[in-house]
Parts: structure tokens; C-alpha cells; sequence
């Protein structure tokens, strides 16, 4: 099975949701160009709030990201997991799973809100971006339009 998985994920704090830090976040990337990857790698990119938005890129075994990528008939079937214990909002009824013909690919993005055990910490936010190929893929190709697009994020208040 050959797939081309990016995984981006953007984290912020409550000082984020307003003003110019929020006008920061919303300005980054879903999608960047994919550098050349061993097989069975995954492209990670983390922006955090901590290091100002900076895209840290990095390569991790696709085994790690929480994505279920399965074969089937000439199909690729993807559909992100979704842990229960992970955050807000709560996710009642989930999209089905996308099935890719080859050369197509698709972004999935899911949102969270946690706050801490004891609430003497401020919220947190993750947005969670799947940029999933069946097959090799030109690197800039996560930088257009997917083939399929789902949004599965929820109000996050």
C-alpha cells in the first residue's frame, strides 16, 4: 500500500482566541509541501503557541499517527480516531470513513478543548489536520485543494 500521510496539529492556550495571537494562528498552514519520505513515514508539523506559530516538521512512523488507513477492492479507507477521554466537543456521530481511489487525497480536520484535571490550569486547543494520499504524491500537492474534504470540527466556546 502506498500513502503519502501529513499530519498537522496547531496548539494554543485561551491567550490565543482574540486579538493578534488568534490572528496568528488562523493565518497557518493545513497543508505544506511534503519533503521526501522513507516508507512507512508520516510528515508530522507542529505549530504551538509557546514557540509563536513556528512550523517544527518532523518524520514519525505513520503507525503513530492516530489514523486508520485501510486497503480494500482498489480503495484506500481513512478515518481518523478519535480517543474518548480527548477533550471537547463531544463527538456523538462521526462522518464515515472516506474511501480514495488512487492519485485522489483528502483532509480531515478535527478540533479539541481540554481543560485541567483539577481546573487550575487554562484551556487548551488542538487542530488536528489529515492530509492523506493514496499513492506518491508531487511534495507541493497538499498545498491545493483536496479531492475530499471533511470538517469535523465543533464550536469549541
Amino acid at each position: 500500500m502506498e500513502v503519502t500521510v501529513q499530519w498537522v496539529r496547531t496548539s494554543w492556550t485561551k491567550a490565543s482566541r482574540g486579538g493578534e495571537m488568534a490572528a496568528r494562528r488562523n493565518a497557518t498552514p493545513v497543508g505544506f509541501a511534503v519533503p521526501p519520505l522513507e516508507p512507512s513515514t508520516a510528515h508530522v508539523v507542529r505549530m504551538r503557541e509557546r514557540d509563536g506559530f513556528v512550523p517544527r516538521e518532523s518524520q514519525e512512523d505513520v503507525r503513530r499517527v492516530d489514523v486508520q488507513l485501510r486497503e480494500a477492492e482498489g480503495r484506500l479507507r481513512i478515518h481518523p480516531r478519535v480517543q474518548p477521554f480527548l477533550g471537547l466537543p463531544p463527538r456523538r456521530r462521526r462522518p464515515p470513513a472516506v474511501r480514495l481511489a488512487p492519485g485522489q487525497w483528502a483532509r480531515w480536520q478535527l478540533n479539541y478543548r481540554f481543560s485541567s484535571m483539577a481546573g487550575t490550569q487554562d484551556w487548551s486547543y488542538w487542530l488536528d489536520t489529515f492530509n492523506i494520499a493514496y499513492g506518491p504524491v508531487r511534495a507541493g500537492a497538499f498545498l491545493a485543494e483536496p479531492d475530499v474534504y471533511v470538517d469535523e470540527r465543533g464550536p469549541l466556546r
